[in-house]
């Protein structure tokens, strides 16, 4: 049930209710089964689904007894709250409900509220009189940092080591007010799709000559309210985009995704401008579809939203499209079998000006044709640099064109085919994260991040004993770049394309490939060139050796290139050791308090489980972590902290989910857990949009998290760091 392995002293048991075997703390709950007529060991999901059905025929006998509410025992679970959500997560049934015996009742402070404004309810919204709280105005007690000293208000009995923070304000009250949504662009905007459209993966209609519904916002007339209406026609689609301005249109693909549509001039060319709302609730970037208007075009391209809705169902079983991925096609795509694919990356130095955009980390979509798709594949920087050059554009264009011709013929001869497999795609030229090419007037440096050390020594180690490649990351302190074009007969050629109206000073190559089989014969020390979009530097035995020794130890390399004659050096290559990373996680913020996370790294989390509430579920998809001790490395730390991650994760899934219909009614479709960890302490803070949360939902996390933190199964981290989970409450369709 924990999913870990069975040693010579972790003893199996089995349990007697369903006969499966399992370690002690999955089995160590007892009850009494009628076919025994005794007590018996039974493992904690059978325990719970048995204590349901006798809590259930109890309330359906009108004479059974009711709980003693001064016998706290006799109403509240008496299993661990994540043992719960292992149990909910395994039967594919939302937790169980537990009941806590301190505050039940939700009072905000005496002091901060004179009485008459006293107001009372319970913690799932519902009055005492058994009406529905007006959840937009609900506001917990006052609300104190969680300190080890048992006589700190607010402590409520929490374990030393051990704290969480809320966010009380001036008054002493959290008010919990629903902000209104901002745009076409407020991820808010899904909160009513649950009730407002069928709970179905596609909304896309069947027939071709249907476009999916409208969303509707009422913003505009002193409302938050959104409506769903039939779409159009498609050919009526031109005239309202016309007529609509600046705001896009809001298409509902399903009820957890929307696309926004735009008609835009860009580059002096009408395009379509296509962007997305919810597929980062999976954990998969927004993506942008630029595609340019085909002349006399009046219909919107359905296919674009096919694509989206086939990218959303790859999220879903945790297949994501990243930085350089692609998305092949077998069949026609926006009317031509030529169309084979998109390649998508993230914007640089490209103007983005008026066009439509998410307002989180996005990567735009770029077209490719049939004859480019190995390329994509293999070697897609190339591609990108080179369809940057056919447009005048650096580095690379935005703009999809259809029908164009592509910028590759047949692969031919080119030194790709020595160090990728263009066929096949079985390997491709190793890439280091983070690595930058400059050609520098007489100097040419090679920087490798000092954190991308492990893959650096996974490219050497898997190098053959004469020749070591290595592919590099695009560097935008570069102010051009190398662009391989292939002419008419096929021959692959070089050139430069540079930023506008720039000096070039700074050239960046896309790939380095160090030849370890230079002669003394042949005169020279050394000898560097470009190759296509590249560099080739040639070195005799003995200094390969000596470079592959630098590498592992980390310490930078220098390669003088010229004669051997005692004539003067042409050029200098510098294989250098830097700090600088590659950016990552550019524009992300924190939604406990805004505090940026631009260069934090963090990892996709797939969660087995599912939480599910009134339609809803909540998952937590990505983990970030940033590291403040020096000598700890990331790929420790994620070793070390899998467990941990994942417990947390479904303990605050578990706290979380009776409470997502108030949360998403209170704007709240999205959370952030950070957990700070020290020495000798752990502490933890929850919030959304940049806000704390309120206390009374610190209060059932408490409950959740607490035991996880201090539970013998979780290996809680022993560096300092800050951990922050990314939650995300969803439609169930």
């Amino acid at each position: 049930g924990c999913e870990q392995r069975f040693t010579f002293t972790k003893r199996r048991h089995h349990c007697r209710a369903c006969g499966k075997v399992y370690c002690t703390p999955c089995c160590n709950q007892k009850c009494k089964l009628k076919y025994l007529g005794k007590e018996a060991r039974v493992c904690v999901f059978c325990y719970i689904l048995i204590n349901k059905a006798q809590n259930d025929d109890r309330s359906m006998s009108p004479t059974g007894p009711s709980p003693n509410p001064n016998v706290p025992s006799e109403y509240c679970s008496t299993i661990p709250p994540l043992q719960q959500a292992q149990a909910a997560g395994t039967l594919n049934s939302p937790p169980p409900t537990v009941m806590v015996p301190v505050s039940v009742l939700k009072q905000p402070n005496n002091d901060a509220c004179p009485r008459e404004q006293k107001r009372v309810w319970f913690a799932d919204g519902i009055l005492p009189n058994g009406e529905v709280a007006d959840t937009t105005k609900l506001s917990s007690r006052n609300s104190q940092e969680f300190s080890s000293d048992p006589e700190t208000p607010g402590s409520s009995g929490s374990d030393p080591g051990v704290c969480s923070s809320s966010a009380p304000d001036a008054s002493g009250a959290v008010e919990m007010v629903r902000p209104p949504v901002s745009g076409p662009w407020d991820y808010r905007l899904l909160s009513g799709l649950g009730s407002a459209v069928k709970r179905i993966p596609s909304l896309l209609p069947d027939s071709e000559d249907e476009l999916p519904p409208l969303l509707i916002s009422t913003e505009e007339d002193g409302g938050d309210d959104v409506l769903v209406e039939e779409s159009p026609a498609p050919c009526q689609i031109l005239h309202l985009l016309e007529e609509g301005g600046p705001r896009p249109l809001t298409f509902v693909l399903n009820a957890n995704l929307l696309v926004n549509v735009k008609l835009v001039t860009y580059s002096n060319r009408q395009c379509w401008c296509l962007g997305s709302i919810g597929l980062q609730a999976l954990g998969q970037k927004e993506l942008v579809f630029l595609l340019e208007c085909l002349p006399g075009e009046k219909t919107l391209p359905r296919d674009l939203f096919s694509l989206y809705l086939s990218i959303y169902q790859d999220a879903q079983k945790g297949k994501f499209v990243e930085e350089l991925d692609n998305v092949t096609f077998t069949t026609s795509f926006l009317g031509s079998k030529d169309h084979a694919g998109m390649l998508f990356f993230p914007p640089t130095c490209q103007s983005l000006d008026g066009l439509a955009l998410p307002p989180q980390s996005f990567l735009f979509g770029l077209l490719i044709q049939k004859l480019e798709v190995p390329w994509a594949k293999v070697f897609p920087l190339r591609l990108l640099l080179r369809l940057g050059s056919e447009y005048d554009v650096y580095p690379t264009t935005l703009l999809s064109v259809r029908f164009r011709n592509s910028v590759y013929r047949e692969t031919g001869h080119t030194i790709m085919n020595l160090l990728a497999d263009l066929r096949n795609y079985q390997y491709s030229l190793p890439v280091v994260e983070g690595l930058r090419i400059h050609m520098e007037m007489g100097h040419i440096y090679i920087d490798i991040p000092k954190s991308s050390f492990n893959e650096m020594q996974k490219v050497v180690n898997s190098s053959n004993e004469h020749v070591i490649s290595i592919g590099a990351s695009f560097s935008q302190q570069a102010d051009s770049h190398l662009v391989c074009l292939q002419n008419e007969e096929g021959n692959y050629q070089t050139q430069a394309n540079s930023m506008p109206e720039m000096t070039r000073t700074v050239t960046g190559a896309s790939f380095v490939v160090f030849n370890g089989a230079l002669k003394a014969s042949s005169g020279f020390i050394a000898k560097s060139s470009i190759v296509e979009d590249g560099l080739m530097v040639q070195i005799p035995p003995e200094t390969m050796e000596s470079l592959r020794s630098a590498l592992r130890e980390k310490t930078d390399f220098h390669i003088p290139c010229g004669k051997n004659d005692g004539g003067e050096v042409r050029e200098n290559v510098t294989i250098r050791w830097v700090d600088w990373t590659s950016p990552i996680n550019s524009g992300r913020t924190s939604g406990v308090d805004g505090r940026p996370l631009d260069g934090v790294h963090s990892v996709k989390m797939q969660q087995d489980a599912e939480f599910k509430s009134d339609g809803r579920t909540i998952r937590c998809t990505e983990v970030f972590y940033q590291l403040k001790s020096p000598d700890c490395s990331l790929a420790s730390v994620l070793s070390s902290c899998s467990v941990f991650q994942k417990e947390i994760a479904l303990a605050t899934c578990s706290a979380l989910t009776p409470h997502l219909s108030v949360l998403t009614c209170s704007g709240i479709n999205s959370l952030s857990l950070r957990i700070s960890t020290q020495a000798d302490m752990v502490e933890y803070q929850a919030g959304s949009g940049g806000r704390l949360l309120p206390q009374h939902y610190m209060n059932e996390m408490d409950g959740a998290l607490i035991p996880v933190i201090h539970g013998g199964s979780a290996s809680v981290p022993q560096t300092t760091m800050d951990m922050e989970f990314i939650f995300y409450i969803t439609h169930v369709i």
